[in-house]
């Protein structure tokens, strides 16, 4: 299966949120990202992992 590695402002579009807040999941480790080179992608399985996270949380 072919994973696919978004970069920061996609990741921001899918959420909705803004780079404040896409920067600060990804610090306190709540989603998943790797660094290639001084680029940083968000692998799309880690946005919908926090999605599912965050609706077990509020439910």
């Amino acid at each position: 299966m072919r994973d696919e590695l978004l970069t920061v402002p996609e990741a921001m579009a899918r959420l909705k949120i803004g780079r404040s807040a896409l920067y600060d999941l990804m610090r306190t480790r709540r989603l998943s990202s790797l660094t290639i080179g001084r680029a940083r992608r968000i692998p799309a399985h880690a946005l919908a992992d926090y999605v599912q996270r965050y609706l077990e949380e509020a439910a």
